[in-house]
């Protein structure tokens, strides 16, 4: 398929990318738009992985408070420069972040933050379910890394399906934006209270 100039200026329009990388973008899908915007995409998801060894010291504290103060977060999102920092795409990122936690309540950032008894014990309550419900034996210990994989999926926030757009994680979110502005970005830590939750009933 002949790749024309109309093509690449829509989606450069579209991506922000160069002109050379939409026209090879297009050529690899053989003019197919939405091919070329994935192909684009993981492409920036390339380059952030180089990034990521970078030390990313600056960056912002987001607070955010949803329902009138009845939820509260705090953020840190670390990047590179204090240019990035200051930036507004890196503040939208981070409002957007807050967001995600004040809406799905993660308990961690990543998976490898999950104590090993937290998922000790997910895994012997589900097998107890399991057993209990009477699936087949041989097939148990797969059922339960299933659950596990889920439950790592909803309280993980890196693996949290993003609340905009659920056909991309967190962790796609992050490393899209990695490639759009050059640094390695960071969730460094954040904390979520609820009105009331820590109230005896």
């Amino acid at each position: 398929m002949k790749i024309t100039l109309e093509m690449i200026k829509e989606l450069r329009a579209t991506t922000g990318v160069g002109i050379t990388d939409c026209k090879k973008a297009l050529v690899a899908s053989d003019g197919d738009y939405d091919k070329a915007v994935d192909f684009l995409r993981q492409k920036g998801m390339k380059k952030a992985a180089k990034r990521a060894d970078r030390d990313a010291g600056d960056g912002v504290i987001e607070l955010y408070s949803h329902g009138d103060g009845r939820i509260g977060v705090i953020l840190e999102l670390n990047c590179e420069t204090d240019f990035v920092a200051r930036g507004e795409g890196f503040r939208e990122l981070a409002h957007e972040i807050a967001l995600q936690i004040a809406a799905e309540a993660p308990l961690f950032v990543k998976e490898e933050d999950i104590p090993a008894e937290v998922l000790e014990r997910e895994a012997d309550i589900a097998r107890k379910r399991f057993i209990e419900e009477g699936k087949p034996e041989n097939i148990i210990d797969k059922i339960v890394e299933g659950r596990l994989n889920k439950y790592k999926e909803e309280i993980c926030l890196m693996q949290q399906k993003y609340i905009r757009n659920d056909s991309i994680t967190v962790k796609d979110l992050i490393m899209d934006k990695i490639g759009a502005l050059g640094e390695n970005i960071v969730i460094r830590r954040f904390q979520r209270w609820e009105l009331g939750e820590h109230i005896a009933k």
